[in-house]
């Protein structure tokens, strides 16, 4: 079993929740229990239960760095146009199995040809 424990944002695909499920890592839905939730109280609910944030909304890095909100385990935000609705579990997938990348204390920007990352505040 994974250390990672993830909560998905109501955008992130549920056919890629259920591929990094199958994959044995612990992913809360914001779809599936939480539709309509608030970004802030989503980020919320990610610090409260160790999550780290997966998103296709910017947002969550304005309330990180902008407002100062308490900021969860990490956070990857997914900037580009999924071609099938698995391909976000798929590139986070080979994220997790990168010897280099570490995903705690992070802002992770996977793009289409290219990874960022900045430690959050």
């Amino acid at each position: 079993m994974s250390p990672h424990r993830f909560l998905a944002d109501e955008n992130f695909p549920l056919p890629s929740v259920r591929l990094l499920r199958r994959e044995g890592y612990d992913v809360a839905s914001i779809l599936e229990d939480a539709p309509g939730t608030a970004d802030v109280d989503i980020m919320a609910r990610a610090v409260a239960e160790g999550r780290v944030l997966l998103t296709f909304d910017r947002d969550y890095g304005e309330i990180a760095y902008r407002l100062q909100q308490p900021t969860p385990s990490g956070m990857v935000y997914f900037r580009f146009q999924a071609q099938r609705p698995e391909e976000p579990g798929e590139r986070l997938l080979q994220l997790l199995s990168a010897p280099n990348i570490t995903l705690e204390g992070r802002l992770t920007v996977v793009e289409e040809v290219r990874l960022r990352q900045r430690l959050l505040p």
